[in-house]
């Protein structure tokens, strides 16, 4: 009996010991210094391609090394670096059948200097009237070949909005993709296209705590640091200063870090990642995920927006792609007896699960889902200062987010420790 009552004496003591170390490392005072610094008027916004997001990066980078991460191979620092390339269509002389159609029809996706397209190496293919267009147009834009895309008049709609994007990528295709908006044939065609090129330095912030046991599995804690930077000014106001997107985040990944080095018990590798370019196409997590070999990474916590409380107050937060694997029920019976819940994703109609920068490692069948708080729902339940200038830290709750934090950091506790492996994403299923 003495030995039983000494064993559970011993037991107690442990986890007020661990709750002690937990609340001294993450807690609402540096939850607020970290977060009051990435959302600053001095980061202005945190704009990809801006010396406002170096700014923001070399501060993640500072507090990386004050925590004594490891870097991972390939890195300079702790930043990833590699190059977004863009491609502006300078030129397109497109004739089909013998007719010269108006560049007010005409949306271009290459990344040559000059192409030259026929039916001799192109193929066309159609976006009929009734089709998914977005589904459609991402699949078409992702091919490798080159394509004559005939789009129905129907979507005519959509062709401001594509000018305005300006095609970018992280590796260079030797391809060229074509939109033609309001004809549905061709029977022949000639294509001549000058782009003009450009080649910009991006980076992820990426930090490792290795493995003990288990060096060659990972489980990555991410979010992304960038946000919207300047823009057309409201109430004399005109930086996106981005407090909840996704600068509360990248808080959590930054204490997560502190806390896991802390504990230096963590059996599989951790990695701590910030990612770039999120809110231009989510390339830094598209980059990132190509750096692994997608069957050693266990699980993947990627954490968007969690400053606010959730739908169901405080002390909760959603997963998206709850149903795709088990990891959102392991996660939350490691916080039984916590008032803290994990619930299902309750926007399944704004497919969040594909949305966010866990996508990429949740296509090739590794675990990757999203933590959130926000409110997608339609006005006014939504969240009021999405993308706006009004994202700033006085509109976040600081000791909500310290409690999401430690919630994430005790329920992973068996992921880390390599008791406990979450299913795989099906991949068949994924649409």
């Amino acid at each position: 009996m003495k030995k039983i009552i000494a064993l559970l004496f011993f037991a107690f003591a442990i986890n007020c010991m661990n709750a002690q170390n937990i609340n001294s490392i993450i807690n609402a005072k540096e939850v607020k210094r970290i977060e009051k610094t990435l959302s600053s008027d001095d980061m202005r916004g945190r704009r990809t391609f801006t010396p406002d997001i170096e700014r923001a990066s070399a501060f993640i980078e500072t507090e990386f090394k004050k925590t004594g991460l490891e870097k991972i191979q390939g890195t300079n620092g702790y930043r990833q670096e590699f190059n977004m390339i863009e491609s502006t269509n300078a030129s397109a002389n497109i004739m089909i059948d013998g007719k010269k159609i108006a560049d007010s029809l005409i949306v271009v996706s290459s990344f040559q200097p000059t192409a030259s397209l026929s039916e001799k190496n192109t193929e066309v293919v159609n976006i009929n009237a009734g089709d998914d267009f977005r589904k459609k147009y991402t699949e078409y834009s992702s091919t490798k070949k080159n394509l004559l895309v005939l789009v129905d008049a129907s979507f005519n709609s959509s062709i401001s909005r594509l000018k305005r994007r300006s095609p970018a990528k992280f590796e260079q295709p030797d391809n060229s993709i074509v939109f033609v908006f309001g004809i549905n044939k061709a029977s022949s065609f000639s294509i001549e296209l000058i782009n003009n090129i450009n080649k910009k330095p991006l980076n992820n912030v990426v930090g490792m705590l290795k493995g003990k046991s288990k060096p060659d599995e990972y489980v990555i804690f991410s979010g992304h640091y960038d946000h919207l930077g300047i823009g057309k000014p409201t109430n004399n106001d005109s930086i996106f200063n981005g407090a909840n997107d996704d600068a509360a985040g990248t808080t959590a990944v930054m204490m997560l870090a502190k806390y896991f080095k802390a504990l230096h018990n963590n059996e599989r590798t951790l990695i701590f990642v910030a990612f770039t370019a999120e809110e231009v196409g989510g390339f830094g997590a598209q980059y990132f995920s190509k750096q692994f070999n997608p069957e050693q990474v266990v699980a993947m916590f990627n954490i968007e927006m969690i400053g606010t409380e959730s739908k169901w107050g405080n002390n909760s937060a959603y997963i998206t792609g709850y149903e795709r694997t088990d990891m959102g029920k392991i996660l939350q019976s490691n916080l039984q007896g916590t008032n803290f819940t994990f619930y299902p994703d309750p926007y399944p109609k704004q497919s969040l699960f594909y949305r966010s920068d866990n996508a990429t490692l949740a296509r090739l069948g590794v675990p990757a889902h999203t933590i959130s708080t926000s409110k997608m729902e339609e006005p006014p339940n939504n969240e009021p200062n999405y993308h706006k200038v009004s994202d700033e830290i006085g509109t976040l709750n600081m000791n909500n987010m310290a409690e999401i934090i430690k919630a994430i950091a005790l329920s992973s506790k068996g992921i880390i420790s390599g008791k406990e492996t979450p299913s795989r994403v099906d991949t068949k299923s994924l649409n």
